[in-house]
């Protein structure tokens, strides 16, 4: 078997079994101990382990993200089911707080129901909803990311601080059962602020959130009410839905 095979063949291991030993590795290779080493060492330099006393693990912490046009871009199919059931969601008149998630824009931008007020920190979904009839927009004003073109920093939270809304949609970065995680504090911040001023919180969230712990916990399940993703999620991961009274909404093809 050449390293690139065996390589393959221990992350999928990993997947199963969640953890594996140099001795692990001997044996279901039948290579030598120092083969095993190297082999722990190529995935841990590629990032596909984090290499632990003896053995090795899948990496728990999720540091990948994407700008706004390369996330708008990524999995549209999907994003596209998501947003055709959030939009079922709303009814008309709902005021909606929404953050700057590219799944949550498309749910907006397919809303048939009017008489809303929209407010967001996101420079893309105002300036895409900004035209659409029955919509009101507010942007909350503050400091302005570069790359995902949102507003946040102290002035975003007092703005936000004055507002209540009957729901709030925000995209998810990463989801487990401890709860939502974002990669950045500031971001993190101002979604944990946002779901203090909803009445209902809903997330979008495609499958491959699932799982993914990250630098900063927004919530546990316990403040989400309701998901809406576009695969069933792992056995535990519903569990701890259930156990939290979160509902959990999936999308079909025929929402395509």
């Amino acid at each position: 078997m050449f390293q690139e095979e065996r390589l393959a063949a221990i992350l999928q291991f990993l997947q199963h079994h969640k953890r594996i030993t140099v001795q692990d590795v001997i044996e279901q290779f039948g290579v030598s101990r120092d083969t095993a080493r190297r082999d722990m060492v190529k995935l841990e330099e590629q990032g596909q382990i984090v290499r632990t006393r003896g053995g090795a693990i899948l990496p728990t912490l999720s540091k990948q993200s994407y700008p706004y046009r390369e996330r708008m871009q990524l999995d549209l199919a999907g994003k596209r089911r998501i947003a055709a059931v959030a939009a079922s969601l709303v009814k008309g008149g709902d005021y909606l707080l929404i953050d700057a998630s590219t799944t949550v824009q498309l749910a907006m931008e397919s809303l048939e129901t009017t008489g809303h007020v929209v407010i967001t920190s996101s420079l893309a979904a105002s300036s895409s909803l900004a035209g659409k009839k029955g919509f009101q927009v507010k942007l909350l004003g503050g400091d302005v990311h570069p790359e995902d073109q949102y507003a946040y920093g102290s002035r975003t939270i007092e703005n936000l601080s004055d507002y209540h809304v009957d729901k709030l949609f925000i995209g998810a970065c990463g989801l487990t059962p401890n709860g939502l995680f974002s990669p950045a504090e500031e971001s993190g911040h101002l979604i944990k602020e946002m779901i203090k001023r909803a009445d209902q919180v809903i997330v979008l969230a495609d499958h491959s959130k699932f799982g993914k712990s990250m630098l900063y916990r927004v919530a546990g399940l316990e403040q989400l009410d309701l998901i809406v993703t576009d695969q069933q999620p792992p056995a535990e991961m519903r569990e701890a839905l259930r156990a939290h009274e979160v509902e959990l909404l999936v999308a079909d093809e025929e929402h395509e």
